[in-house]
């Protein structure tokens, strides 16, 4: 276990204003930091950071990263490490234009401080987000280096150029390390002078987009790695919570823990007092160790009141959500063009269908967990988190403490999908340690986990497309109900329609797609009963893991009512035109690129040749997650369908991926696997529903993922390309279910419209469609 020292209060900047850079020295080494507006090295004055002591004042130290006088280079991450190797990729960007030696970079993941701005890490937004601002802090602190290495070579700046982690010109050459040892590094950018600096080109490059070694993987193989679960505090306890039966509304009755009493080791149970309403209902249990509290956590029984969720099922949440798509008053129309209605009422004919999702779980591997511990009047939080700025102040309301006396400490996340966004179990652990007075280290169980999950919500989306009489598509219409992550975890982030409606952009975004299909309308409702029934979360790919599904199914029934093949059925609506036609600098040539990766995708997997019985090819595309920031992706599943039991294999999947520049080769590769897996898995595998306002699986006997001997043949590509680079976390996994389940119905002509896809579901597809 790790020990953590006694810590200090954390002292906070006045300011978050920013303009330029400050390259100053700072104790042993050198930092690169953004100037505050009213820095007085915005006017012309020289400022120093001394060592061991807190900035000065004149500049908000927004620290890209610092190199010691060994020439070790450390890069601040303030992104989650959950697996995808974040670390190892933003390093790069920063390495990359600072001409740094690899081996001697280093990561460092920053604990919460509003210097560090917005603490967030999803929507696949890291890489696209800070490929610009990094790149251009590398090249700072290059040429900053280069300037002060002439000096002490006593050459030309001209003749001098950086390479390794060394300036050199004219024969000679001197280390970073030497530049920081012997050299008086002090440069002042102004934010026009940044944006003039003249980046690297892609051919000159040399580790964006080139194999090098992982920096995180040592640690995660050797077992050093420090996960949340890990933190270990002198003098704490450990706690396992008992959840009440429903999210809301539970009110604790009575406890009575006269048998956990006969548990050596065991000390109290008691309901926590939670202001910030996150964890109403809630009874921890603690104890001298994990052990203890877990069994003990068995024996205390609770009554609870329970809250209005109490009977509330999955179909009821699906049923509410068909009754608000019927209502055309509900929700906001986040694709509203002029002469919807016309082209419908002057179709020569209109398809019509509806697809439904189940509740998904996360099920990370490391159950969620948190240490709190007060400190000189500040409460440290020891806990691996996804979005900081969303908890810390959520912290604050139940400690009823300022945010500045609160510190989020960073951890290695055991998986995340979304979980961590929500840092929610952060708030009973706190709770506790102010209860007990004493350090708390809280653990969920696996059932716990589940149950206190914020999992993706049941949907339901009704589809419409208008034909005219020669074939045409002039129409589509998509509607959506589900619950709404944003509106209940981050209002602040809801988007507006035209109208002033408000809606949540992760419970709809991938309906705005990228084809062509005349007067368009896009239409999303939430679900409120899903809302107060469970606290809907982010899970990864969020919204398109259901409308995408919907989509590229629907797209795929509209070809058959065409009686056009899938794939010409979409280049045709590929136009790339109008609102499809892209724009700089994230989505540089639109729809086009869409074209490029089915065409390739399809041409691997030799769409169109003949398939063995009962197997069959499915095809599907996505641009990802959001509009502005496209992931062009295309998958061919190749299925084969028992009929005797109608169970689903998946042979192969073949998918093209365009992100423009690839910033690590081998990490996106494994983003692309993993998701495409979890693709796999949503659509044949996982999948719960809610019983009486809990979720009916709890444990990996019931809640099934995908298993190592169910893993198809993978075949991933990436498009060769120096565009802006987007995101990796989360296309792979939304266009992997639609694929499936259009091969199925090319293997057998059983249509299914629900995900998990079960075999009883296909059976009555077979049923109704009556394929021989």
């Amino acid at each position: 276990m790790l020990k953590l020292p006694k810590e200090q209060a954390v002292s906070q900047p006045s300011s978050l204003g920013r303009r330029g850079f400050l390259i100053a020295a700072a104790g042993t080494g050198f930092t690169l930091a953004f100037l505050r507006a009213d820095s007085s090295m915005a006017a012309g004055k020289a400022a120093s950071v001394p060592a061991a002591a807190p900035a000065a004042p004149v500049f908000d130290p927004t620290i890209w990263f610092a190199i010691d006088r060994d020439g070790i280079v450390t890069v601040n991450i303030a992104k989650a490490e959950m697996g995808q190797h974040i670390g190892t990729a933003l390093a790069r960007i920063v390495a990359d234009e600072l001409e740094a030696d690899w081996s001697k970079v280093r990561l460092h993941y920053v604990d919460s401080d509003p210097k560090w701005g917005l603490m967030v890490t999803g929507g696949s937004w890291s890489v696209w987000q800070n490929f610009e601002p990094l790149s251009r802090a590398g090249a700072a602190g290059r040429l900053a280096l280069i300037q002060e290495g002439a000096r002490l070579l006593r050459l030309p700046v001209a003749a001098c150029t950086a390479r390794l982690g060394m300036v050199h010109g004219r024969g000679r050459s001197i280390s970073y390390g030497q530049i920081v040892r012997r050299g008086k590094l002090g440069r002042h950018y102004t934010p026009e002078q940044l944006s003039a600096i003249v980046l690297k080109t892609p051919q000159q490059r040399s580790l964006v987009g080139r194999a090098v070694q992982a920096l995180d993987v040592p640690s995660k193989t050797d077992g050093t790695a420090v996960y949340g679960v890990d933190a270990e505090i002198d003098g704490m306890v450990y706690a396992r919570p008992k959840i009440p039966p429903t999210r809301y509304g539970s009110t604790v009755l009575s406890i009575d823990d006269s048998a956990a009493k006969k548990i050596k080791g065991y000390l109290k149970a008691e309901a926590l007092i939670d202001p910030s309403g996150t964890v109403p209902g809630w009874v921890m249990v603690y104890a001298d160790s994990y052990a203890t509290a877990s069994r003990a956590a068995e024996l205390v029984q609770v009554q609870w009141r329970a809250g209005a969720a109490a009977h509330v099922s999955e179909h009821d949440i699906l049923q509410y959500g068909v009754k608000q798509i019927a209502d055309p008053t509900l929700g906001a129309r986040v694709v509203d063009d002029e002469g919807v209605e016309q082209a419908f009422a002057d179709a020569d004919h209109v398809l019509e269908r509806e697809y439904t999702t189940a509740t998904v779980l996360h099920f990370q591997l490391e159950p969620v967990n948190a240490t709190a511990q007060q400190i000189d009047g500040v409460w440290h939080i020891h806990a691996g988190t996804q979005w900081q700025s969303l908890t810390l102040p959520v912290l604050a309301k139940a400690l009823q403490v300022p945010e500045s006396q609160v510190v989020l400490h960073t951890y290695l996340l055991g998986g995340g999908f979304g979980r961590r966004l929500n840092g929610d179990y952060c708030i009973p652990a706190a709770l506790g340690a102010k209860a007990i007075g004493r350090p708390v280290k809280m653990i969920c169980s696996r059932a716990d986990d589940a149950r206190f999950d914020s999992p993706r919500s049941p949907s339901v989306q009704h589809l419409r497309m208008a034909f005219d009489a020669s074939g045409k598509v002039t129409a589509m219409q998509h509607e959506a109900s589900a619950g709404w992550p944003t509106q209940v975890l981050a209002p602040a982030f809801l988007s507006k329609d035209k109208q002033g409606h408000p809606y949540d952009p992760f419970a709809i975004a991938g309906a705005d797609h990228w084809y062509t299909v005349g007067a368009q309308r896009v239409r999303a409702i939430s679900n409120d009963l899903a809302n107060s029934t469970f606290r809907p979360g982010w899970l990864r790919s969020v919204a398109p893991g259901w409308t995408n599904w919907a989509v590229e199914s629907f797209i795929d029934e509209a070809a058959q009512a065409a009686k056009v093949d899938p794939l010409d059925f979409r280049l045709s609506l590929l136009l790339a035109t109008g609102r499809n036609a892209g724009s700089a600098p994230n989505a540089t040539g639109g729809a086009q690129r869409l074209v490029q990766v089915l065409l390739r995708a399809a041409q691997k997997a030799l769409w169109g040749t003949a398939m063995p019985k009962d197997t069959g090819l499915g095809i599907a595309a996505t641009f990802g997650q959001e509009r502005d920031m496209p992931t062009w992706t295309a998958c061919v599943a190749r299925v084969r369908v028992d009929r005797n039991t109608c169970m689903v294999q998946v042979e192969k999947l073949t998918m093209v991926i365009d992100a423009g520049t690839i910033v690590d080769p081998d990490g996106a590769l494994a983003q692309a696997e993993g998701g495409a897996l979890w693709g796999v898995s949503m659509a044949i595998h996982e999948g719960t529903a809610f019983v009486n306002g809990q979720v009916r699986d709890t444990n990996l006997s019931s809640y099934t993922p995908l298993r190592i001997a169910d893993v198809p043949e993978l075949d991933i590509e990436f498009i060769k390309s120096k565009e802006a680079s987007t995101g990796m976390g989360e296309p792979p996994t939304t266009v992997v279910a639609p694929a499936i389940a259009n091969a199925i119905f090319a293997a057998v002509g059983a249509r299914v419209r629900h995900l998990p896809i079960r075999p009883d579901a296909v059976l009555k597809a077979l049923d109704k469609y009556g394929a021989a």
